[in-house]
């Protein structure tokens, strides 16, 4: 079994300023997404499903069409690709939604735009965050090692002191596990960033200012998941429009409908440690670090350049 890889690419970008999916940063003009897929191939894994807006589509298809037309898997056959769309207006039956509102409904529900597309045990990850290797390697023999599993899932946790930007504040979902490395909480944190006096503060769920641990680990959206997610979640969000459906900015986040199968006891969470950092464009300002990093990688040998020819 090869699993699945579901790329969130459908944000605009607005703190970037551009569509950052398609920025060239490595040496070669790679995008992270470039890198991300290289790595994950390379992990094993044997399809790509991008989540984009309608507005970008052919265009992300037809650069993807061009970079990886080549590209082969690990058993010799050809990575495989699917596009679909995430709109405000794909919500269950039965809602009206505030006209108000521009923005779609955040990543529990893009990742839901993939609920025909997927029947194998999946991963999914940003599209502008770099994992590195280690941490595809270890989604991806997790998946492998839950073909047929229901009601586990799992989140590839890292140190929140390996996440943050120089840039600006950043979001990220804290978790909490028991002795077993079965997840117990995770809580989304917004304006995480790291003070003079040393310590890291942000802001939790009720808005309140709190210090968080360095060493917690943090969710930066890679998780693994297999098909019965779909169905879950489905579920969760519609208990969610229920209650915020005529909200302008309330969004549904994939910690929110894990942390729902927590308490709900529908399904549990192991929370998988790796030893990448991570590395993203949050900020525009983040750009020459990432550039010099990717520099550093082809200068090492860690990654060709180009990655694809």
């Amino acid at each position: 079994m090869k699993p699945t890889l579901l790329v969130l690419a459908a944000g605009m970008g607005s703190r970037y300023g551009g569509l950052k999916q398609m920025d060239g940063l490595g040496p070669s003009g790679e995008t992270i997404i470039d890198y991300s897929i290289y790595d994950a191939v390379q992990a094993g894994f044997g399809k790509v499903v991008y989540i984009v807006r309608e507005y970008f589509k052919a265009q992300m298809e037809e650069t993807v069409k061009q970079k990886y037309g080549n590209v082969k898997c690990i058993d010799g056959e050809p990575l495989k690709f699917e596009f679909v769309t995430q709109e405000l207006c794909k919500i269950p039956e039965g809602f009206t939604i505030n006209p108000e509102r521009e923005k779609p409904w955040g990543t529990a529900h893009a990742v839901l735009m993939a609920k025909d597309v997927i029947k194998e045990p999946f991963a999914v990850i940003n599209g502008d965050d770099y994992y590195g290797k280690d941490s595809f390697k270890i989604i991806a023999d997790w998946l492998r090692a839950h073909e047929n599993t229901t009601g586990v899932y799992s989140l590839v946790g890292f140190e929140l002191d390996n996440t943050l930007s120089e840039s600006g504040g950043v979001s990220r979902g804290i978790g909490t596990s028991d002795e077993n490395g079965i997840l117990t909480h995770v809580e989304e944190h917004h304006k995480i960033a790291m003070a003079e006096d040393g310590k890291i503060y942000g802001e939790n769920a009720s808005g309140q200012k709190v210090e968080l641990p360095a060493k917690a680990l943090c969710s930066m959206n890679m998780w693994g998941f297999t098909p019965d997610y779909f169905q879950k979640s489905e579920e969760i969000f519609v208990e969610f429009l229920k209650k915020n459906i005529n909200e302008l900015k309330a969004e549904f986040y994939i910690p929110y409908v894990v942390d729902c199968t927590i308490k709900q006891k529908t399904a549990k969470t192991e929370l998988l440690a790796t030893p990448s950092r991570w590395f993203g464009v949050t900020f525009k300002e983040d750009r020459p670090g990432v550039v010099a990093k990717f520099q550093e990688f082809a200068d090492k040998g860690i990654y060709p350049t180009p990655l694809y020819k």
